[in-house]
């Protein structure tokens, strides 16, 4: 039976891991987020790193600019729409009236001219 005092997960000789072994860090800047829920979001870049505009928010998803007054908007959520709405925006009234006019002709004389 093995003993109750050996740290599982590490192997023989093994040092302890930090800075040291590593290498510093780089420096870093903290910068502040806000969402349009008033969330505030901190999160550390390097300094010579290029900062986004927007990020997202961990909390509620929204995207989150760097100005607390003026957090970017909401985005609109088009709702979902159906096939046949899609053809309704292609489509007038009247192309569709022809179409199917079309389309029941072509039906009738395959049947031999039955209604």
């Amino acid at each position: 039976m093995a003993g109750g005092n050996a740290i599982r997960g590490s192997r023989v000789g093994a040092g302890p891991t930090g800075e040291n072994e590593r290498g510093d860090s780089a420096p870093r800047q903290l910068v502040s987020f806000f969402c349009a829920h008033r969330h505030e979001v901190h999160l550390a870049f390097a300094l010579d790193a290029v900062l986004p505009d927007t990020w997202d928010c961990p909390r509620c998803g929204l995207p989150a600019g760097r100005e607390s007054s003026a957090p970017p908007e909401v985005p609109h959520a088009e709702p979902y729409k159906t096939h046949l709405a899609y053809v309704k925006e292609r489509r007038s009234e009247e192309d569709g009236a022809a179409i199917l006019e079309e389309a029941l002709a072509r039906l009738r004389a395959r049947r031999g001219g039955r209604p």
